[in-house]
């Protein structure tokens, strides 16, 4: 990550961990100085931080909650259905195995992008992420698997140790991701019972830090 000092957890914690650079003072494992921001992550391929340390002096920006953008006008579609990204799914198709939740979270994830760009911040940046989910129309829980699948295209999906970047699925396919990044934000992810929008399955905040 080019903007923030990165500490790589490979090992299960036990009555103190040694973390490189860092010491046990005051009853604290790590404390993060004032201009730096550090993720937790534990091994190379984790698709989530454990956490992040952000010290006082950051520059740091929280995003808007965002959902996906109406791009789907075909007739007939549904309200779901509507949020499918035309522009990555030509006609609203989408290919085996993609989810409307999946398709929905692509979406969204690129507004994501969009709303960082004109924040001078990229995905590259972004160290925490809160994800809200709706259940689809006739199901009866979330779509987390689906979810997952949109957010690899976008994090997560490079092998810390070799940079390597890694295969990831989109629907029953596997592929290269939409965008390479190693950053692994922290995350939690919720099931709500109604977004604020007809037909939003997913909608999505960050926090960024900005390069030093």
């Amino acid at each position: 990550m080019k903007n923030r000092s990165k500490v790589v957890l490979a090992v299960a914690l036990t009555a103190a961990v040694a973390v490189p650079g860092t010491a046990v003072a005051a009853g604290k494992l790590f404390e993060p100085k004032p201009t730096e921001a550090v993720s937790f992550i534990t091994g190379d391929t984790a698709q989530i931080a454990d956490g992040v340390a952000i010290g006082k002096n950051v520059s740091w920006y929280k995003s808007s909650g965002l959902g996906p953008s109406a791009m789907n006008s075909g007739a007939g579609v549904t309200a779901e259905q509507r949020y499918i990204p035309t522009d990555v799914f030509p006609g609203g198709v989408l290919p085996a195995g993609v989810t409307i939740t999946e398709a929905q979270g692509i979406n969204a994830l690129m507004r994501i992008g969009e709303n960082l760009e004109k924040a001078g911040l990229s995905y590259d940046d972004v160290v925490s992420m809160r994800v809200f989910l709706q259940n689809p129309e006739g199901e009866e829980k979330m779509d987390f698997a689906g979810w997952n699948r949109a957010y690899r295209q976008f994090f997560a999906n490079t092998n810390l140790a070799t940079g390597a970047t890694l295969d990831v699925q989109l629907g029953s396919t596997t592929t290269k991701p939409m965008v390479v990044n190693p950053a692994r934000p922290s995350r939690f992810a919720l099931e709500i019972e109604n977004l604020p929008v007809n037909g939003w399955l997913v909608e999505v905040e960050v926090d960024a830090v900005y390069p030093k």
